[in-house]
């Protein structure tokens, strides 16, 4: 057993002072006292805070993140980003992806992300030809979580046409195609060797409703059965794949997911950019969870969600940081808020009768939203949940002068990522003073790999 003490503690009923956790050799936490002493125990340096899950990550696009902000075609969109995101995996080989996972998953933790689901559909070589391991690059992301330390739920995507009504693919896709029976060999296999990480599962993932058939997706629904298991879905992140789906089937892509399929807690949709109140209101009612990406959306001018009006409904979220073109974690909750703002010209406007205060409704509402997404025991400091937190610079000048109530509105209004002190991913440190062990041998390596991609 180790033990830890913090004077200042978000807890999920809110905050608590002295409060003290005893955290099993396993990494999950056995025991909190609050109102009590240190006793011994390794005192915290400041507020502590449980880890932000990610529930959306595309490890390989973070190496041209910045790379597609120059103007070309005035109607630029996310078809014209996607058409350079397909050149640039024409020559990426799996020792890149390594390199490019390992240095952003030391990125995740420093800006306070604890473990991160991992939306991955590139699962074949340069020429579309599976690899001798079929799951190789599958392995390859599993091993750079393991190497830095953050929690991980993978999610092999399937992935089979170009568009509605089972379009052939495009050969800007063949590194992502697979067939019913070679997808499901995949995610048995990689599920069976995640088993031996402990931070570490998988879920089943389909790439989107254009990209896949609605016998294959009931088919492996059917054949996955398992109802712990996650289950994710890229849905109306842009105007074009709202259009085309309603030119298919006559309805929108969430109003046909959630008319033609048992949506439920495991499910996560990812952007839902585009929801009317009807959608808005029923997919609140399924309980599953909206993905939202705030800076990748807006970098790809995807448009803005409703959350003003989801949240209303009663409706769970979460965030990630997707193709990662900023890994902040402050970021993508604070233009959550700010978005909504612009929107409606008028402030504060994601909160709720019982807590008025925006920081702390978003930050609690992430992550509960966030580890339902990931299907791990994550998102509280509580008996039972592993021991993922991150602590506060306890000196920084808005933290040190404020009242507890106002921690969280100072921080992630007022703050950085910078005042991010230490990171424990299942009661091990792998962030200490800002700092990860690994972290200049792999900036090197990923600097090497960028050269390589884009010279």
């Amino acid at each position: 057993m180790a033990v830890y003490f913090s004077d200042l503690a978000l807890l999920p009923e809110g905050w608590a002072s002295n409060v003290r956790i005893t955290v099993s050799s396993q990494g999950m936490i056995e025991h909190i006292e609050v109102n009590t002493s240190a006793d011994g125990a390794e005192h915290l340096c400041g507020p502590l805070l449980p880890g932000m899950p990610n529930l959306h990550s595309h490890a390989f696009q973070r190496a041209m993140a910045g790379l597609a902000e120059v103007a070309g075609n005035p109607q630029d969109s996310f078809w014209t980003w996607r058409d350079l995101m397909y050149r640039m995996l024409g020559n990426m080989q799996p020792e890149d992806v390594s390199a490019i996972a390992t240095q952003l998953y030391i990125e995740m933790l420093k800006a306070g992300y604890t473990s991160v689901a991992e939306f991955h559909y590139l699962h074949h070589d340069i020429h579309g030809q599976p690899y001798t391991n079929p799951a190789e690059l599958g392995l390859r992301i599993s091993e750079a979580a393991a190497q830095t330390g953050i929690g991980l739920t993978l999610l092999p995507v399937m992935y089979a046409h170009s568009g509605f009504g089972g379009q052939s693919p495009m050969e800007g896709q063949r590194r992502f195609i697979n067939s019913i029976d070679s997808y499901s060999a995949l995610l048995n296999q990689l599920s069976d060797q995640l088993t031996r990480q402990p931070l570490q599962r998988t879920g089943l993932c389909f790439h989107s409703l254009r990209a896949v058939t609605p016998d294959q997706l009931h088919s492996l629904l059917n054949h996955f059965p398992d109802t712990s298991l996650p289950v994710h879905i890229h849905i109306a992140e842009q105007m074009k794949e709202v259009n085309d789906c309603l030119s298919w089937s006559g309805q929108r892509p969430v109003e046909w997911l959630l008319n033609n399929t048992a949506v439920d807690q495991r499910w996560c949709l990812v952007h839902a950019t585009h929801l009317n109140d009807e959608e808005c209101r029923r997919l609140a009612t399924s309980q599953a969870i909206a993905g939202l990406c705030i800076t990748t959306e807006a970098n790809l001018g995807d448009g803005i969600f409703p959350a003003t009006e989801y949240l209303a409904t009663g409706g769970q979220f979460g965030i990630g940081s997707d193709s990662h073109v900023s890994v902040s974690m402050m970021e993508e909750l604070r233009w959550l808020e700010y978005g909504q703002r612009l929107r409606d010209q008028k402030r504060n406007r994601l909160t709720h009768p019982q807590q008025k205060h925006v920081a702390d409704y978003l930050y609690q509402g992430a992550l509960q939203g966030g580890a339902q997404a990931l299907g791990q025991p994550i998102g509280r400091l509580e008996a039972g949940y592993r021991a993922d937190w991150l602590v506060i610079d306890g000196q920084a000048p808005f933290i040190a002068s404020s009242q507890p109530d106002d921690v969280l509105n100072r921080w992630l209004f007022a703050g950085n990522s910078r005042q991010i002190r230490d990171v424990m991913v299942g009661g091990k440190w792998q962030v200490r003073d800002g700092h990860h062990v690994l972290e200049e041998q792999a900036a090197e390596r990923f600097t090497v790999t960028l050269r390589k991609l884009f010279s």
